[in-house]
């Protein structure tokens, strides 16, 4: 933001989306004010801004974080770094918020600009196992009614999970090479270039064109990317979407107190990047759960569907299994698959309830229904899913 855009900003004084705080801030206050503005229309909020204009500024030494020589960079520092864990401890779901800090408003005083985008999901504040819903009216915020949260519930359930914008994200959060990669190779579509050809000016506007017309990225500013574009897509996914992940755990025994032989995060972009001849050069968390079942299967994987007297597990259902967790998965729910091997059985275990109405008995007969459409169409289009809908019962419950 520039200086002259912050100012004006001040002089309007605050408002349904702008809130002045006076430095230092008050972490219980704050969590209250970034929660009302992501469960309304999302808002600033100006550290260094008393409540009637005047700016009072932040310590000067607040936005430049210690090196560890002991010296000080100018880059963001000890105040994003409080805001961030206010946002990260105090609310739920957490909320990633941007940080920037204008400098010089007024005899050399520095303000803190934090943005909070409209919330995917309706947030509380959280403190002592209390919940503590907050809405944005005017010039304050004030605790939600049961009557403000029906009404907020559906607006910020309107559209899709998957295609609702992650606050704090951008372009730059999504790996190029795999994007590249997806729309040139797999799509056979002309893609804005690499890595070095797409930092540029016109190269940027054209990424952003084709990502929001291909419902990934958000139209209007901020520009963040969207939860299924993050996940397939996303350099660090899990810095935003911490449950974006699979907890892989085997164990010695029968039970999960049997001792752990092997334990690990998997995390990262759901596709892997594939090298023009269509050799893997990184893999995708699918490839990662698979290579971490082989490792640990007691008795190893099949590779067809013959039985052969022994409790070798079935790759196929294995695949199966796993994809389903991780294409259909409720990120609504904020905990990570799990994959739990024993000496007689694995378990693949995905949060969340089925999909719409989908029940047992109809995913064994085949009954198609989709959570993540945008997810399910990438893996179709890289080759993951050649049966849609019958997967479960051609390879996971068919003997």
């Amino acid at each position: 933001m520039k200086r002259t855009e912050l100012l004006e900003l001040i002089a309007r004084g605050e408002s349904s989306t702008v809130e002045f705080k006076s430095y230092p801030i008050n972490g219980g206050l704050f969590a209250r004010d970034a929660v009302a503005f992501a469960n309304s229309r999302g808002g600033r909020v100006l550290i260094g801004v008393d409540d009637d204009g005047r700016v009072s500024g932040i310590r000067p030494d607040e936005a430049t974080p210690k090196r560890h020589d002991g010296g000080r960079t100018p880059a963001q520092g000890d105040l994003e770094q409080r805001v961030s864990a206010i946002c990260r401890e105090k609310i739920r779901p957490v909320l990633f918020p941007r940080f920037e800090v204008v400098r010089d408003i007024e005899s050399g005083r520095d303000v803190a600009v934090v943005t909070m985008d409209r919330g995917w999901t309706v947030h509380h504040v959280h403190h002592q196992q209390q919940r503590l819903y907050c809405v944005r009216a005017g010039r304050t915020h004030h605790e939600a009614s049961p009557e403000d949260l029906a009404e907020r519930l559906p607006q910020q359930g309107a559209y899709r999970m998957e295609l609702r914008p992650v606050s704090g994200t951008s372009l730059a959060d999504l790996d190029r090479r795999r994007l590249v990669d997806y729309f040139g190779r797999v799509r056979e579509q002309e893609a804005p270039g690499g890595e070095t050809s797409g930092a540029g000016l016109g190269g940027l506007a054209a990424w952003k064109a084709l990502l929001t017309n291909t419902l990934m990225l958000r139209e209007e500013a901020p520009h963040s990317v969207n939860v299924a574009a993050l996940v397939l897509f996303g350099k660090d996914s899990t810095r935003f979407l911490p449950h974006a992940k699979v907890e892989a755990v085997a164990y010695h025994n029968v039970r999960k107190s049997s001792g752990v032989k092997d334990r690990r995060t998997l995390h990262g972009a759901i596709v892997p990047l594939q090298g023009t001849d269509g050799s893997l050069v990184e893999r995708g968390l699918v490839e990662q759960a698979m290579d971490f079942v082989v490792q640990n299967a007691a008795a190893g994987l099949r590779a067809d569907d013959a039985r052969s007297g022994r409790h070798d597990l079935p790759a196929a259902a294995v695949r199966e299994a796993v994809l389903n967790a991780i294409v259909h998965r409720d990120y609504e729910v904020t905990a990570g698959i799990e994959i739990n091997i024993y000496a007689d059985r694995l378990e693949v275990v995905s949060p969340g309830r089925l999909a719409n109405d989908s029940t047992v008995e109809r995913m064994k007969a085949g009954c198609r229904r989709v959570r993540n459409e945008l997810v399910r169409d990438v893996m179709r289009d890289y080759g993951y899913m050649d049966h849609i809908g019958l997967g479960v019962p051609r390879r996971i419950v068919r003997p």
